[in-house]
């Protein structure tokens, strides 16, 4: 157990600092644009990217069907969504990131269910910015609980020397690659004289596509903006990586991808009622709704309270790839698998190496969801047909809840299911 832990802490960084991450990324030399591309993304994306997931889980509940005795291997992220799952009471959840921040994150959010006190106590501690009595709650309820290496990251210090933990007293999702690419976002678009936190303001559909139509969509026009996008590292803080930017490049007919944004961002916007959509909450208020406001995501909403604590206790996370984690398990162990967009990331043999492992774990009955840049799956062409023939892809369910998934980000959801 103790080399585990001091893995954990060696593996906080890039490069010789977590090798499996690198080995992830990397692709190119390094002296090639392309390698010194990944390697920029490496460094940043070393650190806490994601304190929120910025995959809709009602979309997966839907498209995964969990049963009682299900057993689902996902990757961690911001946690929201395997929290989630856990409210369809599965046997065991194992979950996956090869970063240890969200390793971290992931495990003090099972804690917080397990050992505070209430569901208003979560919801203070999750959900609620500028509370100061979560640092109180963490040192009383949850420190004693932590394992070590949780409980000495959170303790620990950022760069600017303050206690990690005391993101949670202020406003943990205006933290980390994307709460800080966010808070960029909003800067530049102030510069161009618009506000994007009014956005909130408005009160029905139509006026939340009357203010993307009025002050977004224009900005996606400005010179500066159309360069910005054009620049594969300016979008690095959204978490995508120099081969989905490529992926991406593909669909726009110019260098930009200025008009692949403006698309997105219009889905968010325009497509779903603002108290009905969180993201876009976090998106433009950097926050989650308050109770007159919103929803807040299904796993902190009180109705899922119970069910996922008394399920956090069936939720492992680990340090590891996902190819690695199946390698440790016996065959046809696993039901449901969630690769998020990691695919997007993956090299040709990567991909067969990883389907390899699902299709040899994967049960009777087993599904497998993903999410792409594009719009296609990028499995045809690049996959063995070995390992593709054994699995169906349900392309009218997937176009279905791909156009229901409220985060609006992604080209493409994509559900595939083992043949009987």
């Amino acid at each position: 157990m103790t080399g585990k832990m001091t893995d954990l802490a060696r593996d906080a960084g890039f490069g010789k600092k977590n090798p499996k991450l690198k080995s992830a990324l990397l692709q190119h030399r390094a002296l090639s644009l392309a390698g010194l591309s990944e390697r920029l993304f490496g460094l940043l994306f070393s650190g806490l990217v994601y304190p929120q997931i910025w995959e809709d889980p009602i979309v997966d509940m839907e498209a995964m069907r969990i049963r009682p005795g299900h057993r689902i291997v996902t990757i961690g992220s911001g946690g929201c969504n395997m929290l989630t799952y856990l409210s369809a009471q599965p046997a065991r959840i194992d979950v996956v990131d090869l970063n240890p921040h969200h390793v971290a994150l992931n495990r003090l959010k099972l804690s917080a269910f397990r050992h505070l006190p209430n569901h208003k106590d979560v919801v203070r501690f999750l959900a609620v910015e500028g509370t100061r009595s979560n640092r109180h709650a963490y040192s009383m309820f949850l420190a004693p609980k932590l394992d070590r290496f949780t409980r000495d990251y959170w303790n620990g210090r950022d760069l600017t020397g303050r206690r990690r933990i005391g993101v949670f007293e202020r406003n943990i999702y205006r933290t980390g690659l994307l709460g800080r690419f966010i808070t960029a976002s909003h800067v530049l678009a102030r510069l161009h004289g618009i506000n994007p936190e009014d956005f909130v303001k408005a009160r029905s559909l139509r006026e939340q596509r009357q203010f993307f139509e009025d002050k977004l969509a224009p900005l996606f026009d400005r010179p500066v903006i159309r360069w910005i996008t054009s620049r594969k590292s300016s979008l690095f803080g959204l978490g995508i990586p120099p081969q989905q930017f490529d992926e991406l490049a593909r669909l726009s007919q110019e260098k930009s991808l200025a008009a692949v944004l403006r698309h997105r961002l219009e889905k968010l916007t325009c497509h779903f009622p603002l108290r009905e959509n969180y993201f876009a909450w976090q998106a433009f208020a950097r926050r989650y709704p308050r109770p007159d406001e919103g929803e807040l995501p299904a796993y902190l909403q009180a109705k899922h309270y119970e069910a996922i604590r008394r399920g956090a206790e069936r939720v492992k996370v680990h340090h590891a790839s996902f190819t690695e984690l199946l390698a440790g398990k016996p065959a046809a162990s696993a039901d449901r698998y969630v690769l998020l967009d990691a695919q997007d990331w993956m090299s040709d043999l990567q991909l067969n190496d990883l389907w390899t492992e699902i299709t040899r774990t994967a049960d009777a009955g087993a599904v497998v969801i993903f999410r792409t840049a594009a719009e296609a799956s990028i499995l045809p062409g690049r996959l063995s047909p070995t390992l593709l023939d054994p699995w169906h892809y349900d392309t009218e369910t997937s176009a279905k809840l791909g156009a229901e998934d409220r985060s609006a980000i992604y080209g493409g959801f994509h559900i595939y299911r083992k043949k009987a």
